[in-house]
């Protein structure tokens, strides 16, 4: 396994930047083409001021549209590199004391166009068109601020190394299909903006159009190279707004929580009783004051954390660590980038449950600094080791998480984060590091984090009386809560070259036995890591015309343990495919040592293919099947068995207003020997929606496990009139299966549910 890896070493380090330096990526039309068509470079926009009102309807007749300045000779971005697009796009721009207007003039022809009346930010697999804002010209902190032809909206802020599709900001829309394309307006009030306090404003900026027919074409005033990873450096320019001030306004956003739940008094008995609580309301609220343009902040009172939407069921039968699940509370949401680090100090969910919380976001200069501060009713601690991790319930807590971090110029920065957790029952936990990302030569980029931690144990021997056989450390610490005190520390280092040909990764994490992050997500420590991936684009359009993408790669590792134990080398190359009919496969075949539990597992295997297509417009289909030799992890004695893991999703409009999305989960491990079955088990979810207008939708989730042999129904309905302003009804109903004594026949009954309502609107003052 040494000698494959230094073979790949090698591979990744020499003959690779040979090969794709010789790559003829187009045919001669294609060349011939590129001579005659020039995309803009850097190009400049110059604003003025809108002589009239403009009302945002979707059609761009108002007489201030004939005066604004118009964006043109749009190039493509992918799948070819900056060519000229097949269909006519002009983009328009003008601005009053209050908004920037920005429009869209899309010439395609109707019939092929995809637009589909849906939820806000469920946009992105129709066509749709939107401007790419940098107020602050760095490339740390962009709004993409979007809609479809019949203006439903989307929008995400985009950081350094991260894509926030959970931001919203205030805005309005209106789009329309015409006889010969599509049109949209937008209207972006300057208060939802974060932008320097000057008389005179210099933007970054380009239009954006995604156009999804056989390939997922993407096109771009300012024209992008695939060859120069660094995108906000290629922007272009808009000039000329003059005499407007960046959001120092009062947001307020009062809302009323009221829910009724109900459950068996003993769920493993069917027949018992099924008592009703009585309904209770809660007031929460929230407010944003802009204490001045650069420094804002945020403080919410007994807020309804509760997710709207549920999260979704994950197969852990053969998992020894704790799972993970995305953050969705708005709250958390917004701003979560500038949190989010190679090393996860920072997991909001960890936060779970607060009284109340507090955040502050600021700008000065090229220094971004934000801070969060909670106070939680039931906090989880991670209890992370070097095989397993444990989910421990810690009560109550105060919070404190502080970030700072400095801009060197486009896609470079250098940054501390510092989180600190304290548990009224005694026991603490800390971390502190820094971090930092540069670029250079164009392609590379260096990034690296150093944290350190110091744990102080609450003592409490029954909540964590599972870990208590578990030593770690020099000082052979307990797994225990017993009150020990100890400090950890982590390290994560990467070097990356992004370019249209060759590209690669390669990178050391080590994190002690003793680091631990309350605040954050680490599930694992007493590791170090070495990894490489590199990867040659080829785009072979004159040989292969059903190809957009063919990608080669390999990846390669080893870990170790702190003591110097290999714990795993793992070796697998892998194919990845883009297709016409936006069609995407990606084949890996892996092949890996790993020392598990005291025991040697040599030559493991497994194949991997992942089938993505959304070849139409009312069907999109994928797979992922992995078949090979795993682990049985959960046994006293593990062996291995093997593997078969098929997760299988749908998205399905049969209409322009109802969506059905459909995915099953399944996985089993069988013994090698036996043929008998570890484990074998399914999950299967579907998602139903009908938008009955751009405010008005229904969704029901329908989720059954049969590894816990449950169902899960839950039904809602939302009105919602913008990002802030909505109500919502629903509930959720969780059956448990049985079998009748008489005739062992299977049969549901509801185990327990809750129905609730939340209304919340925003006031802006």
């Amino acid at each position: 396994m040494r000698d494959h890896l230094l073979l790949i070493l090698c591979f990744a380090l020499f003959p690779a930047y040979a090969y794709a330096q010789h790559t003829d990526t187009g045919t001669a039309d294609t060349a011939k083409e590129q001579v005659a068509f020039s995309p803009n470079v850097n190009p400049v926009l110059v604003l003025s001021r809108a002589g009239s009102d403009i009302r945002i309807d979707g059609v761009l007749d108002e007489s201030a549209w004939a005066t604004a300045a118009r964006a043109s000779n749009f190039s493509e971005v992918f799948p070819r590199d900056q060519t000229q697009p097949p269909i006519e796009v002009t983009g328009l721009m003008t601005y009053s004391e209050e908004y920037l207007f920005v429009g869209f003039i899309i010439r395609d022809s109707p019939s092929n166009i995809r637009a589909n009346l849906s939820d806000r930010d469920a946009i992105w697999q129709d066509d749709y068109a939107g401007i790419l804002l940098d107020p602050n010209r760095d490339g740390q902190a962009l709004y993409f601020i979007a809609a479809n032809p019949l203006g439903i909206q989307a929008d995400t802020r985009i950081s350094s190394n991260n894509e926030d599709d959970g931001f919203d900001l205030l805005f309005y829309s209106d789009g329309r299909i015409t006889d010969d394309g599509y049109e949209i307006e937008l209207a972006i009030p300057f208060k939802s903006l974060r932008f320097p306090n000057r008389d005179v404003q210099s933007w970054g900026a380009t239009f954006w159009i995604t156009h999804p027919r056989d390939s997922r074409s993407q096109y771009s005033w300012a024209g992008i190279s695939l060859d120069n990873p660094c995108w906000s450096c290629q922007l272009g320019t808009i000039e000329g707004i003059r005499g407007i001030r960046s959001g120092r306004n009062l947001e307020i956003l009062p809302s009323i929580t009221g829910s009724s739940t109900g459950a068996l008094e003993d769920a493993a008995v069917p027949t018992s009783n099924f008592t009703n609580d009585r309904v209770t309301a809660e007031p929460s609220l929230n407010v944003k004051y802009g204490i001045t343009s650069a420094l804002i902040a945020d403080v919410t009172i007994n807020p309804d954390f509760s997710q709207i939407e549920s999260d979704q069921a994950q197969i852990d039968v053969n998992s020894t660590f704790a799972l993970f699940y995305p953050e969705r509370r708005p709250f958390f949401q917004e701003g979560a980038g500038l949190f989010d680090t190679e090393i996860q100090t920072v997991y909001t969910r960890s936060i779970n449950d607060p009284i109340s919380a507090a955040k502050l976001t600021s700008r000065f200069g090229a220094t971004d600094i934000a801070y969060i501060g909670a106070r939680d009713n039931t906090s989880p601690l991670m209890v992370p080791f070097e095989e397993e991790s444990q989910l421990l319930e810690s009560g109550r807590s105060f919070s404190n998480i502080l970030r700072i971090k400095h801009n060197l110029g486009i896609d470079s920065f250098i940054g501390g984060l510092v989180t600190d957790r304290r548990l009224d029952k005694g026991g603490a936990g800390s971390t502190i590091g820094i971090d930092g990302a540069f670029r250079f030569w164009k392609k590379y980029s260096l990034s690296g984090q150093f944290v350190t931690s110091r744990s102080l144990e609450p003592v409490d021997p029954d909540l964590s009386k599972d870990l208590e056989n578990i030593t770690f450390g020099s000082k052979d610490l307990t797994g225990a809560l017993d009150g020990e005190s100890f400090w950890g520390h982590a390290t994560q280092v990467e070097l990356d070259r992004e370019a249209r040909y060759w590209s690669f990764e390669a990178g050391y994490e080590g994190l002690s036995p003793t680091f631990r992050a309350d605040n954050g997500f680490v599930r694992q420590n007493n590791i170090k890591r070495v990894y490489i991936w590199q990867g040659v684009t080829l785009y072979p359009s004159k040989h292969l015309k059903f190809v957009d993408r063919i990608r080669p790669n390999v990846v390669a590792g080893s870990r170790w343990n702190f003591a110097g134990l290999q714990k795993s080398a793992f070796l697998a190359p892998g194919l990845n495919l883009q297709l016409k009919r936006q069609t995407y496969i990606e084949i890996r075949y892996a092949l890996q040592n790993e020392h598990f539990a005291g025991m040697q597992f040599n030559g493991l295997s497994d194949w991997n293919m992942e089938v993505y297509s959304n070849f139409s417009e009312p069907v999109q289909l994928g797979f992922n099947i992995e078949i090979g030799d795993d682990i049985a992890r959960f046994l006293d004695d593990p062996k291995v068995g093997k593997s078969l893991q098929v997760v299988a999703f749908a998205s399905l409009r049969p209409g322009q207003r109802l969506s059905i999305q459909p995915r099953f989960a399944y996985s089993r491990l069988t013994d090698k020997n036996s043929g008998e079955d570890f484990f074998s088990g399914f999950i299967t979810r579907a998602r139903f929606k009908y938008q009955f207008s751009r405010r008005l939708f229904m969704r029901t989730i329908v989720q059954y496990s049969d590894f816990s042999k449950s169902l899960e129904i839950d039904p809602l309905i939302t009105y919602q009139i913008n990002a802030f302003t909505a109500v919502h009804a629903g509930s959720t109903h969780d059956f448990g299966q049985y079998m009748h004594p008489d005739d062992l026949s299977k049969y549901f009954r509801q185990r327990d549910r809750q129905i609730f309502f939340k209304f919340q609107y925003l006031f802006r003052i």
